[in-house]
């Protein structure tokens, strides 16, 4: 025989699973979780206006990871860890998690804590694959292979 809540049990968490599902919508649009997307292409241009005759503002290189702020169309209205940056053509970006160095420098190392051996540095502005994360840390990839782990208040991204 399957087990089964009592009635009364039943009820509150059909409520409870219903309010967890409505959360999202009634929560302001700022307090709701940020679309991120990383640059999918070697170089791909964030322009000033969701269009591709439109001036090129910034070039941006592979896994570079932004904020989605607006969609317009197949266009995407995107910022990164500094500021607005301009619109991107939304198939030139993928979910595939990376995050982008902020500080000056930032010790890369062999587990998630300072106690743990430095196995490299990564510099700023340093792009990196994001392969999880564990409480205030986040296993990265570089582009050459080699894997860590780095303080994720040193990087932005997801």
């Amino acid at each position: 025989m399957p087990f089964a809540l009592p009635l009364p049990h039943r009820i509150l968490s059909k409520a409870l699973a219903a309010a967890a599902l409505a959360l999202p919508l009634l929560m302001p649009a700022g307090v709701q979780a940020r679309e991120f997307v990383s640059i999918k292409g070697n170089a791909v241009n964030v322009r000033e206006k969701p269009s591709t005759r439109s001036a090129t503002l910034w070039e941006l290189g592979r896994g570079y990871p932004l904020q989605v702020q607006q969609r317009k169309g197949r266009w995407l209205q995107v910022r990164d860890f500094e500021e607005p940056l301009g619109w991107v053509y939304a198939p030139l970006t993928s979910k595939t998690p990376h995050r982008v160095v902020t500080a000056r420098v930032a010790n890369l190392r062999a587990g998630p804590g300072q106690q743990h051996k430095t196995v490299g540095k990564l510099q700023q502005h340093e792009v990196v694959r994001s392969l999880g994360q564990s409480g205030s840390w986040a296993r990265v990839q570089r582009e050459d292979g080699q894997k860590g782990w780095v303080a994720r208040r040193l990087t932005w991204g997801w």
